[in-house]
């Protein structure tokens, strides 16, 4: 036994949050080892001490049986190896060791936040509650949504440093068998030596640097819905956010209230979302080949007050866009990083500031700033990070094409990136459904929404309606 402990303080280096505290009971030495930090100290006195001083007073026999009968835990696990040892001590759990046994009983101490609300993506009607990184907290939200025993959850650790837990939830009774096998097997493959949050596994299971393949939420209410749809939702520990597969290019334009109003509300809410991603990406795009090469497209009126305005600026339309979108996008990062109470205040000013200053020393026009502010909040509309990159990027691209081609550089943009969705698949189906290839049933609940009734194991996964990308 005092190997084992000699054994543990020299692999961890002596590590001054290890504790150990030495105890002899009935002629027998017994060994607790615990970490400081993750492990709750009052509870190991109250409830682990006491019961073991317990078993002296009342002259018992020390036993395996009688130690589980006297101590108060959850989780009571016997080990059997070292490795086994290291993994339950750095997981916040007691190690109690004697000559013949090592059991780890469970003492995890409370570091994590209560549940929170949602503060990424706001719902008006729907639900407040949002995960939080405790993994038996996130699991619950979901438990408590979807009360039936067809809801499987399997657990297992990534990460060679890490040993992160990682949860993957599913219906039984409606999952398709093998996208179950893909995700499984994919996440075997996964060779990291540490999982710090969910966007770690995104890297690995989406197969698209520019699109995004795997949706990421906070919300319990989402997962639960992707769970009877048929998906899979991937639950990490110490992470607030989970990740839903498949994911495809659609459910991008669909927000949690999407399911508390009525279809006609929310079909134009969807319709002007789709509005706002094509004004995002296009406008800057279309502004800068109509002055550098359609020039003829433009009215003579507009024209002319265009002319006026870029009679002060040196710079041509190309350079000039780029400039503004550079300003822009500071902005936004600065309104991001800095704290809250400061952000909005500043970006506005700066704004401000900044775009009646720009005008006034002629470096840009004003019609120019419309066009990029105008742009700029037509993608503000979407809360998915990975969304509003995509946006980003094809937003320069656009710019770019349109300033070598012009508008044919634009058209020629769009079907550069129809045929990017087109040729993407996500866990192996494919990214564009229910367009391509058509799902009668999901058509119901994509831009449009007409169907009243929830399409829950009939729909999207549900045991191999859809047919597969590859």
């Amino acid at each position: 036994m005092n190997k084992i402990i000699d054994k543990i303080k020299k692999d961890t280096g002596n590590s001054t949050d290890i504790m150990y505290k030495h105890m002899n009971i009935k002629n027998r030495e017994i060994n607790l080892v615990f970490s400081e930090v993750l492990s709750s100290g009052d509870y190991i006195n109250e409830y682990i001490i006491k019961a073991l001083i317990k078993l002296k007073t009342n002259n018992i026999d020390f036993s395996l049986v009688n130690i589980e009968s006297f101590l108060f835990s959850n989780n009571i696990v016997e080990i059997f190896s070292y490795k086994d040892l290291l993994n339950y001590l750095y997981k916040g759990f007691c190690i109690l060791i004697t000559d013949d046994v090592m059991l780890a009983i469970e003492a995890k101490a409370d570091i994590d936040r209560d549940i929170p609300t949602s503060d990424v993506e706001v719902s008006l009607l729907g639900p407040k509650d949002s995960f939080n990184e405790k993994f038996n907290d996130n699991i619950a939200l979901i438990r408590k949504r979807i009360r039936t025993n067809d809801l499987y959850i399997d657990s297992f650790d990534i990460g060679k440093q890490s040993k992160t837990k990682i949860g993957i939830c599913y219906m039984n009774n409606i999952i398709d068998d093998d996208l179950l096998l893909i995700t499984k097997n994919e996440l075997d493959n996964i060779d990291i030596d540490a999982i710090i949050d969910s966007s770690y596994l995104q890297r690995y299971l989406s197969n698209s640097f520019l699109c995004p393949t795997i949706n990421i939420t906070e919300r319990p209410d989402i997962c639960s819905q992707a769970l009877l749809e048929g998906k899979i939702v991937i639950v990490v520990d110490n992470s607030p956010f989970c990740l839903i597969l498949p994911t495809f290019f659609v459910d991008f334009f669909h927000t949690p209230d999407d399911y508390y109003e009525k279809n006609v509300n929310i079909t134009f809410i969807r319709i002007l979302r789709l509005i706002a991603f094509l004004i995002a990406i296009f406008l800057p795009g279309i502004y800068v080949s109509l002055t550098t090469h359609n020039i003829d497209m433009i009215p003579s009126l507009l024209l002319t007050n265009l002319l006026d305005q870029r009679l002060s600026v040196p710079f041509p339309s190309f350079v000039e866009c780029i400039i503004l979108l550079i300003a822009f996008e500071i902005l936004r990062e600065t309104d991001l990083r800095i704290p809250s109470k400061l952000g909005s205040s500043i970006s506005i000013l700066g704004g401000l500031i900044l775009g009646e200053a720009a005008v006034s020393a002629g470096i840009v026009s004003p019609i120019m700033i419309i066009v990029v502010a105008i742009s700029s909040i037509s993608g503000l509309i979407f809360s998915n990070i990975s969304i509003i990159y995509l946006i980003r990027y094809l937003r320069v691209f656009a710019v770019i094409l349109g300033t070598f081609f012009g508008l044919y550089g634009i058209f020629l943009c769009f079907l550069i990136f129809i045929i990017k969705l087109s040729s993407l698949e996500s866990m192996g189906y494919s990214y564009t459904y229910p367009f391509a290839p058509i799902g009668r049933r999901d058509l119901s609940d994509s831009m449009i929404k007409y169907n009243t009734k929830p399409k829950y194991r009939n729909s999207l996964l549900a045991k191999k309606n859809i047919v597969r990308g590859r």
